[in-house]
């Protein structure tokens, strides 16, 4: 090919390649539809997890673990007044029994109508183990008088990384007092 050729070649291309730059005014007016790339998905299988444990609020006493934060004053229904916690998890409904980790977090009184209150928990599981060092992150609303309630997993760390699920809580009345509150959580858990 001579270098005419391959000069007339090379300019025709550049043309080709830069044609919107180039055309009418009328065109480039028009509407550009978007270019959508879809690339194959691959099947996901998903992983179904189940955990179950006890949680134990201490409101009084010598060692508390949950402490009022905030106390606003002549709200309906103490509306606003917030709560954070440092609750053991045990295998068993007994305090005494094996810990399983911790609920850490905090909850308040979001409700003027019920006792609902909006919790923010991470369950962080002990440093042995099946979940060594895992957490999962629970965060929705509480109607807590409910003796049978559902919250949503919105995550975890570790083993628990991308999880999304669902609690459920049972107040177990029949062994809490004012002092101790006792609540069996089943939870239900999807992982990739």
């Amino acid at each position: 090919m001579s270098h005419s050729h391959t000069l007339r070649f090379l300019f025709l291309f550049f043309c080709l390649i830069h044609a919107p730059l180039f055309s009418s005014s009328s065109q480039q007016e028009q509407e550009q539809q978007p270019h959508i790339i879809m690339l194959p998905s691959q099947p996901t299988q998903k992983k179904l997890t189940t955990l179950h444990f006890y949680y134990h609020d201490i409101l009084e006493g010598e060692n508390p673990t949950v402490v009022q934060i905030i106390d606003p004053s002549n709200t309906p229904n103490s509306l606003g007044t917030t709560f954070m916690m440092d609750n053991a998890l045990t295998e068993g409904p007994e305090l005494s029994s094996k810990q399983v980790g911790r609920a850490q977090g905090l909850f308040g009184l979001a409700s003027i109508q019920d006792r609902g209150m909006v919790m923010l928990i991470n369950f962080a599981f002990s440093e042995e183990g099946e979940y060594k060092g895992s957490t999962l992150s629970m965060l929705g609303r509480n109607p807590v008088m409910d003796t049978v309630r559902e919250m949503p997993i919105v995550g975890g760390t570790r083993l628990f990384r991308f999880a999304s699920g669902f609690a459920i809580a049972k107040s177990l009345w029949s062994i809490s007092t004012e002092q101790h509150f006792v609540v069996e959580y089943n939870i239900t858990i999807s992982l990739p």
